[in-house]
């Protein structure tokens, strides 16, 4: 039994879930993945994998197995491409996490020239505004926007994006314009419930705290932009999540000449596992694309953390 391709084909039965699905996508027989895994239990002198009634599970002592084999391979990876040099095309798999409506509007729509620059790499983007696991979702990095807490995940900044207040013509025709900060208090806010909703207005050194409040609150974006584009309310949002609105007009900011704190976007890569040549071809990619940070592009060492919020 050749140990390294065994432990490549134990990841495989693990992310499948299926000794025939990860046959079919090694190029082998049913049988002969069953006999390597039987073999490398047999090595181990653990049990690796449980069936159920929703396919192969893996053990505690599989689960453990299969993080390190995963790790061992995708640095035996970097290896031959470190070897091959830069020149070499990128290729398999590449698993993205990132919030819906931000991936949605920015990234997906960029994506075909990434694709047509590297023709042998697949892209696998999980959608979900919420913080997930990155190792237990396998996944090479994640692009999320907001303050950092501490972690031992590296986190690099990409781009620095503005914050408004930003409500639709219908809506401010109806409900009127704010002068200053304070009339926010007046009006309908379409609450984003993964946010904090106090904000910090700043002008010419005066400071204005507002908390704004709604009767409607989302907990997704795309949620929030559905309310404002009905004329529910008005919402303090970054500039990113109505990029098209704001450039036909659709939507409008309010509140112009006063400053909010603004959104940074972050990639994190996960713990315990080298950022993979994939995925800082990615990174650099959306980098370009969004626009350059207001700081250098590596981050400091105070940056090396974990993000709390896409």
């Amino acid at each position: 039994m050749d140990r390294f391709q065994a432990m490549a084909a134990f990841v495989r039965v693990v992310e499948t879930g299926s000794f025939s699905e990860a046959a079919r996508q090694i190029g082998v027989g049913q049988p002969a993945i069953s006999k390597t895994i039987a073999q490398l239990e047999d090595r181990l002198q653990v049990r690796l994998l449980v069936r159920s009634t929703h396919g192969l599970t893996p053990t505690d002592a599989g689960l453990r197995f299969y993080e390190r084999a995963k790790t061992a391979i995708q640095e035996a990876d970097e290896a031959e491409l470190e070897a091959r040099g830069a020149g070499a095309g990128l290729t398999g798999q590449l698993r993205v996490s990132a919030a819906t409506t931000f991936a949605r509007l920015l990234v997906v729509p960029r994506l075909p020239e990434f694709l047509t620059q590297h023709p042998d790499l697949e892209i696998d983007i999980v959608l979900d505004d919420r913080v997930i696991d990155l190792v237990s979702e396998g996944v090479d990095v994640s692009l999320r926007m907001g303050q950092l807490s501490d972690s031992s995940a590296v986190a690099r900044r990409l781009a620095r994006g503005r914050r408004s207040v930003i409500a639709t013509p219908a809506y401010l025709e109806q409900a009127g314009v704010p002068a200053v900060p304070a009339e926010l208090a007046t009006h309908e806010a379409i609450v984003y419930s993964q946010l904090e909703n106090n904000w910090i207005f700043r002008k010419n050194g005066t400071e204005a705290s507002v908390a704004i409040r709604g009767r409607v609150r989302v907990s997704a974006a795309e949620g929030v932009r559905a309310a404002v584009l009905a004329n529910i309310g008005l919402t303090v949002n970054s500039d990113w999540m109505f990029a098209p609105e704001l450039e036909s007009g659709a939507v409008v900011r309010v509140l112009k000449d006063w400053e909010l704190p603004p959104v940074d976007l972050w990639a994190v890569f996960p713990t315990g596992r080298l950022a993979s040549a994939k995925a800082r071809a990615f990174v650099d990619f959306v980098e370009t694309a969004i626009g350059k940070p207001d700081v250098p592009s590596a981050a400091s060492a105070s940056e090396q953390r974990q993000c709390d919020y896409r």
